[in-house]
Formats: C-alpha cells, structure tokens, sequence
C-alpha cells in the first residue's frame, strides 16, 4: 500500500516548523503537518487531552488504549502503551485494553473500559452506562471521557489512512 510522502516542513510557517522541527519529533506531529491549518488546534487539543484531563492518567490511558486497540492503530498503540506503563497501568489493565475483557481490572477500570466499548460501537451511553460512570467519575470527568474517546477514533483515523509508523523516531519515554 502506498501512503502519502511526508509534508514539505520547508514551506510551514515558522511557528508549525519549530513545533515539529526537533529530532525527537513525533511522525504524526509532522504528518499532520499535511493540514497545516488544522494542525495547531489539533496540537493544542491534543496537548489538552494529556496534560488538561481530568480523567486520573491510568484511565486516561487504559481508554485511550482501548480506542487504537479496536481501531488497529498500532502506532497510537505502542505510544500509549508506554505512557500506560510510565503512569502505572497494570500489565492486566495493557492486556485488558487490547482484548476488552475486564479480568483483572478494578471496578472503575472496568467501567471506562465498557464505556469506551459503548462510545465506540454506539457512539453515545445509555441512561445505565451513563449512571456506571457517573458512580465514581464527576460530570467533568465523563465529558472528557467522551472526549478523549472522539479525539483518539481521529487520531487514530488518520494514523491509518496516512500510514504513520514509529521508523526513524526516538522515543520521548
């Protein structure tokens, strides 16, 4: 399969240049350089969803997960997967998000686990799977669930129809 060659960084703006320029840059940082007017929003959403959430980081991560798992995005994958590690995600959680099943895992991880399934094959919750999580998370916590969810099926889209893959990339963890 032939994919798209990567943007001409030359022709960015200064700004997009510099946030992609450095040599552990991301390849879908520069990928996405593709749409240089999207680009900074989706940066900023992106750096939002990490750093913003306020979704506890192991179960930011186990949905997250969960989205490049379904979505086979092994690129989305294999990045989470060491943020998961490095925010102590359980290796039952890491198992878990690439199966669905929900052995091993907390009552709560369970939940956003069945969530992400839910948003993902139906794209909303029911009044019940609403109530699940909203038995442990708050009403903010639940719109950045939804939220996080949507923006990674992106990402993840994109990473596949672009052919995204970790060659040539140093890893930031």
């Amino acid at each position: 399969m032939e994919y798209p060659q990567d943007p001409d960084l030359s022709a960015l703006p200064v700004e997009l240049r510099e946030a992609v320029g450095g040599s552990d840059s991301l390849n879908v940082f520069r990928m996405i350089m593709h749409s240089p007017t999207l680009a900074p929003g989706l940066l900023q959403l992106a750096d939002a969803i990490l750093r913003g959430n306020s979704l506890p980081d192991q179960l930011r991560e186990l949905a997250i997960l969960r989205v490049g798992h379904v979505y086979q995005a092994p690129y989305e994958v294999h990045h989470h997967e060491n943020i998961g590690r490095l925010v102590g995600l359980s290796p039952a959680a890491l198992a878990a998000a690439a199966t669905g099943s929900t052995d091993g895992l907390s009552k709560e991880e369970a939940s956003i686990l069945r969530g992400t399934d839910r948003l993902l094959a139906r794209h909303t919750l029911d009044d019940d799977e609403r109530a699940e999580l909203l038995a442990f998370l708050s009403v903010r916590q639940l719109a950045d669930l939804v939220i996080t969810v949507g923006f990674y099926q992106l990402v993840s889209n994109f990473l596949n129809t672009f052919g995204v893959t970790t060659e040539g990339e140093t890893s930031p963890y």
